[in-house]
């Protein structure tokens, strides 16, 4: 049975079928860290960001402040691994904080929310061929066909919490001060390759509870978002 479901799945998200109606959100990335004073303001932002429905807003803690003083909760190497990659394709000197990726193809700094705006109304404008995308049960996704980059593009899963999460380090330049963080990564997951044609995937399991996931297809090694798919 569920095979015969996949392959009817499949078979919907082929090029015969009807495209999807529905654009999908623009991916909004902040790399923060809770030890980095000019990070309150653009976390706020962030936090409004998230409340638009036709923006998927992401929080992503950076491990490298962690030296002055103050240990961020909630970063993991792979986090920074991320950022390095845009650093790269982006052909910025280094990485920074607060820094903000829409769409894996333009950045700003966190602190100019009307830079960053204007880079959302931006990608919205942007015209775009984004594959189907359809979460089958909890264990599965299915991507569609459409054009990919040349070599393919990578399907990777983002398991965020969607809470207003409050933080107050102890020490660092932020100690003492409740900080504010929505949307905040847990887990990023690289679950395969997609070279333009329909193909499932199956969605590891988590012992974290009460997240959100979210499927993004993107060109390789932070190149531009090709598609999403949100899961609550």
């Amino acid at each position: 049975m569920r095979k015969a479901l996949l392959a009817l799945v499949l078979l919907l998200l082929s090029p015969t079928a009807s495209p999807a109606l529905v654009r999908p959100p623009v991916v909004v990335e902040l790399f923060t860290a809770q030890g980095c004073s000019s990070c309150v303001a653009a976390n706020a932002m962030v936090g409004e960001l998230a409340e638009r429905p036709d923006v998927l807003a992401l929080t992503f803690a950076v491990d490298y402040w962690d030296y002055l003083g103050w240990p961020d909760t909630f970063a993991k190497p792979e986090f920074t691994d991320r950022q390095q990659a845009y650093a790269r394709k982006l052909d910025l000197r280094e990485v920074y904080t607060p820094q903000v990726v829409v769409g894996g193809r333009a950045q700003a700094s966190g602190v100019k929310g009307e830079a960053v705006e204007a880079l959302v109304a931006t990608a919205l404008k942007t015209p775009g061929n984004p594959p189907d995308m359809l979460f089958i049960g909890a264990r599965r996704v299915a991507v569609g066909s459409g054009p990919s980059p040349r070599g393919g593009a990578d399907v990777w899963l983002v398991r965020y919490d969607p809470r207003s999460l409050e933080i107050t380090p102890k020490r660092g330049d932020n100690k003492g001060q409740t900080l504010v963080q929505r949307n905040v990564v847990r887990e990023i997951v690289r679950l395969g390759g997609w070279r333009g044609r329909p193909t499932a995937y199956r969605l590891p399991a988590t012992k974290l509870e009460g997240l959100a996931m979210a499927v993004i297809v993107q060109a390789p090694k932070g190149g531009k978002i090709l598609g999403v798919a949100v899961k609550p």
